[in-house]
């Protein structure tokens, strides 16, 4: 798999720095592998599976989108073997940065790592901070928000390729992530260390 297949979006220049420039959001718009085949006997898979590593440093992988949302893909079957039914990934957002308003039939637990700010689940508001789980519930529309001055970190998890595998595919994007900066976030960039 070459590295542009793992890429979740196009950055025409590097984080902030995109002015006259619209990001391309690749992760929308370009063919994905949601399940890999199981190919072999069952001892080769079940080989292969136990010979797989279980720590994924977040250091090796890279930001992907902007201005407000960008997203680190960290286990996927599209970019680990032992992962099949989970998806997991790691976003910054921008100072009053927001996501894209979308809906999937996948249940995804949103845990907030650093900072605070609210959903929109069906036009209700759900508020959070640091040290929060929040849940986006089976189908509903949703969006998240970065209520402060400062970035907001969340660990997203969810069971998106085993919900795909089991044909219930409903997902949209009722809107695409803010293609400007946000107010406060006109130079960010997504944090080095995380």
């Amino acid at each position: 798999m070459s590295n542009d297949e793992t890429d979740l979006y196009v950055r025409p220049r590097e984080p902030g720095h995109n002015e006259g420039k619209k990001v391309v959001w690749e992760r929308w718009q370009k063919k994905r592998t949601f399940v890999r085949a199981l190919e072999g006997t069952y001892g080769d898979v079940y080989k292969g599976l136990f010979a797989q590593p279980r720590v994924y440093p977040s250091a090796g992988a890279k930001w992907k989108g902007g201005p407000q949302l960008y997203e680190k893909p960290m286990i996927n079957p599209q970019s680990v073997q032992i992962a099949q039914s989970i998806e997991c990934s790691i976003g910054a957002f921008s100072p009053h940065g927001a996501s894209q308003k979308h809906g999937h039939m996948n249940s995804a637990v949103f845990f907030v790592l650093k900072g605070h700010g609210h959903d929109v689940h069906d036009r209700r508001r759900f508020s959070y901070q640091a040290g929060d789980a929040m849940i986006a519930e089976n189908g509903c529309v949703h969006e998240h928000i970065n209520d402060g001055d400062d970035e907001m970190i969340c660990l997203v998890m969810k069971a998106k390729p085993l919900f795909l595998f089991m044909h219930m595919i409903f997902q949209k994007n009722v809107a695409y992530p803010p293609d400007t900066p946000s107010r406060g976030g006109e130079n960010y960039a997504p944090p080095t260390h995380v």
